[in-house]
């Protein structure tokens, strides 16, 4: 094997880039002050650093392949490691409030998907024909699940259903969404401190319980093999078991031909578009087994860390959000760039009302804290979501981060019908449209309804 050939280096060259262009963020952050202060994330920073280098051809070397498949294969392993991980605030959620999260992040999601898909069907049909009627539909999956599903489906659009530029109007989406989080949160949190006399609460030097590096009943640090190690091999484990469940499901109903076009044409698209729901219920029944493990006495000790986990979903989150704004293609966006303003900025300003009215009625003790956890996770990831948690609530002293893990996995299983309207409505917007403003009334209700009951009874 020839060493200094240059194929043996490709791949380590072009991520070695990715990475250096992640440090230099970080520089500019912490030297620039209205940077530091924003709380816009470095990854962010970094992505339109290397957008702009790709733009003007500094980035060629790099594969667009490797891009795309760091920002499809990085959403699933970050949420496999979130859910792998115990409970996360220092205070329990309180009895209900991981349903009521996993409410309001599904009535976001519809929220979101009504405006969005309002506007550009409205836009297609009476503004701009040539506009893909669809592609408001892209709003919550680039504002509420991150770039990761926003590249997944918008490629979806571009290849299958002849949206041009698909792929770039989602990721321009996402890109726009973190953006929003920070400088919205950021700028309304100084308006609480300033003119309503909001006091944060003061951080401490020590981890939290639940970032402890080294419990007492987990693996130590001196066994033989490298505790971080393990956790990768968990998350991988977990990663592998969602790639086969895929497989398996697709050469089985799919290849097999048994569901015939609609599976070709809309299961497939979905199966591998959310992969990262598989990884996240595998990785929640995982969890479950191991449970059973060692209650019967077969596993002694506990084998996830979550401040091991944590730092490896922060950091895949951190290259999925560098590789997606990369692959921006400004070129293609030069004729829809206004309507993805308008969708937007609309989404943001709806998501802003909808999630402050919510959180103050269902989470009326710490709603500030969950309003900025929410909020930074439903027009960013769920990593920038805890990272604005951090400015309110340092040290997980509230359920914020409790309800926004728990609350994600309830709303897998109630935002399952959302997948099929996403996959409805490149044929049939407009039907999408009254179905998702049906879908999203029924959340609404079952989200407020049980309060108004009790209050009855008493």
């Amino acid at each position: 094997m020839e060493f200094w050939n240059y194929n043996i280096w490709d791949l380590t060259i072009q991520f070695g880039t990715i990475c250096l262009i992640l440090l230099f963020s970080n520089i500019l952050r912490r030297k620039i002050g209205f940077l530091r202060k924003s709380f816009l994330p470095t990854a962010v920073i970094g992505g339109f650093i290397a957008l702009g280098l790709r733009v003007g051809g500094l980035l060629n070397f790099i594969d667009i392949q490797v891009l795309n498949a760091i920002t499809y294969h990085a959403l699933n392993i970050g949420f496999i490691a979130l859910a792998l991980k115990r409970s996360y605030g220092t205070e329990k959620s309180k009895k209900g409030s991981s349903y009521k999260a996993g409410l309001t992040i599904v009535g976001t999601y519809l929220l979101q998907g009504v405006v969005g898909l309002a506007i550009t069907t409205f836009v297609g049909l009476i503004i701009m024909p040539s506009l893909f009627q669809a592609a408001g539909i892209l709003l919550p999956l680039g504002f509420g699940q991150g770039p990761g599903q926003a590249n997944n489906f918008g490629t979806i659009f571009e290849t299958q259903n002849g949206f041009v530029g698909g792929q770039s109007f989602g990721l321009s989406i996402a890109s726009l969404g973190f953006v929003v989080a920070c400088l919205v949160c950021v700028i309304w949190i100084n308006f609480r401190i300033k003119k309503k006399g909001l006091i944060l609460r003061t951080e401490k030097s020590d981890l939290s319980a639940s970032e402890n590096i080294n419990p007492s009943d987990e693996v130590p640090l001196s066994e033989a093999v490298d505790k971080f190690t393990l956790q990768i091999g968990i998350v991988m484990l977990v990663f592998m078991l969602s790639f086969l469940f895929m497989w398996g499901f697709d050469n089985l109903f799919i290849s097999s031909n048994i569901l015939g076009t609609f599976g070709v044409k809309t299961v497939r698209p979905l199966l591998w578009g959310f992969n990262f729901i598989f990884g996240t219920l595998i990785a929640m029944l995982f969890k479950k087994v191991f449970v059973v493990l060692k209650k019967k006495g077969i596993a002694k000790r506990e084998y996830c860390n979550n401040y091991i986990l944590n730092r490896i979903s922060g950091s895949v989150f951190d290259f999925m959000i560098i590789a997606s704004i990369a692959l921006i293609d400004p070129v293609l966006l030069s004729s829809t760039w206004w309507v993805l303003l308008i969708v937007c900025g609309v989404g943001a300003i709806s998501t802003f009302f909808y999630l402050q009215f919510v959180c103050k009625k269902q989470f009326p003790d710490y709603w500030v804290e969950s309003f900025m956890c929410l909020y930074g996770n439903l027009t960013g990831t769920a990593s920038t979501g805890i990272a604005l948690l951090r400015v309110v609530d340092p040290n997980f002293e509230t359920p914020a981060s409790t309800d926004l893990v728990s609350g994600s996995a309830v709303a897998v299983i109630f935002g399952f019908p959302l997948m099929l309207l996403i996959g409805l409505a490149p044929s049939m917007p407009w039907l999408t449209l009254v179905l998702l403003a049906v879908f999203s009334a029924f959340i609404n209700f079952l989200l407020f309804y049980k309060k108004k009951k009790k209050q009855k009874t008493n």
